[in-house]
């Protein structure tokens, strides 16, 4: 019997026909292949993919020492003691062979009173189906204490678990506050409690699973929890521990007596479950996901994590970026180059491809998920700025995310281009990013500059997620830019004294404010200080997946799509600049 309906081939063009059979379905077909120009090998491709591959293997060489748990003393202790290691414990939780993308792990970096990845693993991954925020103490390193840096770590993490609602697991083992650095870490470290009620009364769950102990403001992790499991003979939970008991009232207790996983369970009602050892803790703790009926809380319940769209890769290989994206932020590339490796088949709609060329904005799919893209080719002018503000404001129309790759070393300047009125298409710009209401996921793949890292959602505009690649830089403008502007003004301002200019000091002030400026808008430097969420290699990296900036994307979509997409019915109505 024929079908009820059959393709009209006959009207198809060669080119449908040829992928029709295969990908009929995936929604990117409806737009055009980006054709990048051939470029063939030379000594220059040579050059930029030594360049790449360098920076990568710096890369690994830092996020090695990074992954560190403690000295090894403090690892056999850990084991000698029946504990297992805070990133096995992770690996249990999750799903086998699931993705896991882990979050903020340069936080506290070369500091020098911080600890590799401040003392905290967080990221997120899969638990029975469910995309859930896992956040643990590093027992191993310094006790577990909590410092300045895992302080502000644990805000960033409570941050995107509430923006995205995801349910929470807290894995806890800790010696409480660093009490080398109270204050820094009282006065903020009080917020965790705050955020952990603010996001049960937003119906988002938390867990927190207790292996060992848990003292003072520590205590209230679990008591805020909606969920508590402790394992018998290992967690103590107290607000006080014995010394600080005897001094205070001189009741003499043990640990276990005070708040042992046993008491917590059987009187004080704290523990919700007595596990009889972490396997079977972090089994409790897959199961109370389980039990969260997940799929009926979200709105949005076709985003639960599949391989939607993957089956679409990119024409273009993510290797083969290595020859054209320049490791040298002062050389030039297009960014088209990028977006050809991270859009599904290659595939991409462009708006206004003549006007405000420095910009490449347009639609795609990444992971089968529909996006809007700004990237960046050097400077933006004022056609630029109006462009993004026009395609921001369509974005949230559509109520889709917003993908921005920065490449920017800031807005044009010059008594023309203020005649242009670069202010005002500047001001729009940022005035669109700054009301714009959809998801938007940041990589800063070269330059960050001055108000153009504003107007491009960087940190302080508040997007989801934010990675850096390792030869990203980020400052109010470029280090040789900086120096000389204040090297005019150092100058004018001694002129205007009726003062010789000591030019050997002069020189020797500059070159030593280049450098500062240049350390201080490196990628590691301003990973550490918690300016992003992970500096992550540009190809992949089968190793540490998802490392590859399309499966990061890929994934953060995942993660935001988790709810239905509204944007701002404010940006209805046309918008032509």
């Amino acid at each position: 019997m024929a079908p009820a309906w059959t393709m009209p081939t006959a009207r198809m063009t060669t080119l449908q026909q040829a992928e029709a059979g295969l990908h009929a379905r995936h929604p990117a077909l409806a737009y055009p292949p980006i054709n990048l120009p051939l470029i063939p090998p030379s000594d220059e491709m040579k050059e930029i993919r030594e360049g790449n591959l360098s920076l990568i293997h710096d890369w690994r060489e830092r996020i090695a020492a990074q992954m560190s748990q403690g000295p090894s003393s403090a690892q056999a202790l850990h084991f000698r003691r029946g504990m297992l290691l805070t990133r096995d414990r992770i690996a249990l939780l999750l799903d086998q062979d699931s993705p896991w993308l882990e979050l903020c792990a340069f936080a506290g970096y070369d500091q020098e009173d911080s600890t590799p990845c401040a003392s905290t693993v967080a990221g997120i991954g899969l638990v029975n189906g469910v995309l859930c925020m896992i956040s643990s103490g590093i027992p191993t390193l310094q006790g577990g204490s909590i410092n300045e840096m895992a302080v502000l770590k644990g805000e960033r993490i409570a941050q995107i678990a509430a923006e995205n609602r995801l349910p929470g697991i807290g894995l806890v083992q800790s010696a409480g506050a660093n009490l080398t650095q109270q204050f820094r870490v009282f006065h903020k470290g009080g917020g965790s409690f705050r955020s952990l009620a603010e996001r049960s009364q937003a119906g988002i769950p938390t867990c927190s699973v207790v292996f060992g102990s848990s003292t003072a403001g520590g205590a209230y992790q679990p008591g805020m929890s909606d969920y508590v499991i402790m394992v018998k003979q290992q967690a103590q939970v107290f607000l006080g521990g014995p010394p600080l008991v005897k001094m205070a009232t001189g009741e003499v207790s043990t640990a276990e007596d005070l708040g042992g996983a046993e008491m917590h369970s059987r009187k004080s009602g704290v523990s919700d479950w007595l596990a009889d050892d972490e396997f079977q803790a972090l089994v409790k703790a897959r199961e109370w996901v389980a039990s969260l009926n997940w799929r009926h809380s979200m709105t949005n319940t076709d985003a639960l994590y599949s391989k939607i769209g993957r089956e679409l890769a990119p024409v273009h290989r993510m290797d083969s970026l290595l020859d054209v994206a320049q490791a040298n932020i002062k050389k030039p590339w297009d960014v088209t180059q990028l977006i050809a490796r991270i859009a599904d088949g290659s595939r991409f709609s462009a708006f206004k491809p003549l006007y405000g060329t420095n910009t490449v904005c347009g639609w795609a799919y990444i992971a089968g998920f529909p996006v809007g893209i700004i990237g960046n080719n050097s400077v933006l002018f004022p056609s630029d700025s109006d462009k993004c503000t026009q395609f921001i404001r369509l974005c949230n129309t559509r109520n889709v995310p917003i993908v921005w790759l920065h490449n920017c070393s800031g807005f044009i300047v010059g008594r023309q281009y203020e005649e242009s009125g670069i202010i005002k298409t500047g001001s729009l710009m940022i005035n669109a990013v700054s009301n714009s209401r959809v998801p938007h996921l940041s990589i800063i793949c070269g330059s960050s500059y001055g108000a153009a890292n504003y107007a491009m959602c960087g940190r302080s505009y508040g997007p989801r997620f934010l990675f850096s690649w390792p030869q990203a830089r980020c400052s109010v403008m470029g280090a040789e830019a900086l120096s000389g502007v204040l090297d005019i003004v150092g100058r004018e301002a001694a002129a205007r004294r009726g003062k010789m200019i000591d030019e050997e000091k002069q020189q020797s002030i500059m070159a030593m404010f280049k450098m500062d400026v240049e350390s201080q808008s490196d990628s590691y430097y301003t990973s550490s200080r918690m300016l992003d969420d992970g500096i992550i290699d540009a190809r992949k990296d089968i190793e540490a997946h998802p490392r590859d900036t399309r499966d990061v994307l890929a994934f953060c979509l995942e993660v935001v799509n988790q709810e239905k997409i509204q944007g701002n019915p404010g940006f209805a109505g046309v918008s032509r600049m």
